[in-house]
């Protein structure tokens, strides 16, 4: 059962497809959220205590394409009703990452037994949300297709530091030929709040990655020999700078597992 088909509108009581697809991970639904309840924006997470948090905002604010910060909860409250009015941060994610020193320590699909009252929690843009423009305009989208994560990479392109938050970038790749690129250029462009343009075409090697095969993060797609590679910046980027950073405690979502938001993508679309 996948994660739009476990909970279907009550009678009488007409629940948005984002309510719905909340309401599925509270009852324990744990799959790749890419393609559900479409129109409506995902997030990526991050969970920081109170003393962490106004680094990590600076962090965002200088690294936007990576970071675009879209909500944020006040200081232990798991609640960010702008992203939706029965939203809870600590159930609303299919999994969660819990790291300890910079290590993954347990991946749950609720976070209630770790939540405290010096927490703050980040939601950042995803490229989720530019995937419904790209596949409105006839765009094929590799991973969508063949039901799997999107592969995302670390690479050689260092973010602005703040604090103990510094460290490389990470991107999502969608293949694409070469006038399709083109188009997906133009058409993500649009979207500065959820990663906008993509920040890199072909040539993987010369951001750092070695083998396209073996993404770090997600799971692998083909790129045919008339394809070339983009690459976007990615909100798992926290992340991997969480990890450099060996942080006492945070928690993120699993790649790939998003919070979906009752936010609409084309509110997001500059133009």
């Amino acid at each position: 059962m996948t994660i739009s088909a476990a909970v279907q509108p009550l009678r009488g009581d007409e629940l948005l497809p984002s309510r719905q697809a909340r309401l599925a991970c509270r009852s324990g639904m744990a799959s790749s959220t890419a393609g559900v309840a479409r129109g409506f924006v995902q997030g990526n997470l991050a969970i920081l205590p109170e003393k962490l948090a106004a680094s990590f905002h600076r962090f965002c604010q200088l690294n936007p394409k990576p970071c675009p910060i879209i909500g944020m909860s006040d200081v232990g409250d798991p609640r960010i009703p702008s992203l939706g009015l029965d939203l809870d941060i600590r159930t609303d994610v299919p999994r969660y990452r819990v790291w300890r020193d910079g290590e993954v320590v347990e991946e749950p699909t609720d976070i209630m037994a770790h939540w405290r009252d010096d927490l703050v929690a980040f939601v950042l843009g995803c490229s989720f949300s530019f995937e419904e423009a790209l596949m409105a305009e006839g765009l094929p989208i590799r991973h969508i297709e063949r039901n799997v994560r999107v592969p995302m990479y670390r690479t050689n392109i260092a973010c602005n530091p703040s604090g103990p938050f510094a460290g490389p970038m990470v991107v999502s790749m969608r293949p694409f030929k070469p006038a399709q690129a083109i188009r997906a250029v133009q058409i993500t462009s649009r979207f500065p709040s959820v990663h906008g343009a993509p920040v890199h075409l072909g040539h993987p090697h010369s951001i750092g990655i070695a083998d396209i095969a073996k993404p770090d993060y997600g799971d692998a797609v083909p790129v045919g020999s008339d394809e070339i590679p983009v690459f976007w910046a990615c909100g798992v980027t926290p992340q991997s700078v969480i990890a450099a950073a060996k942080l006492p405690f945070a928690i993120t979502h699993a790649p790939g597992l998003m919070l979906i938001t009752d936010l609409q993508n084309r509110d997001l679309s500059m133009l």
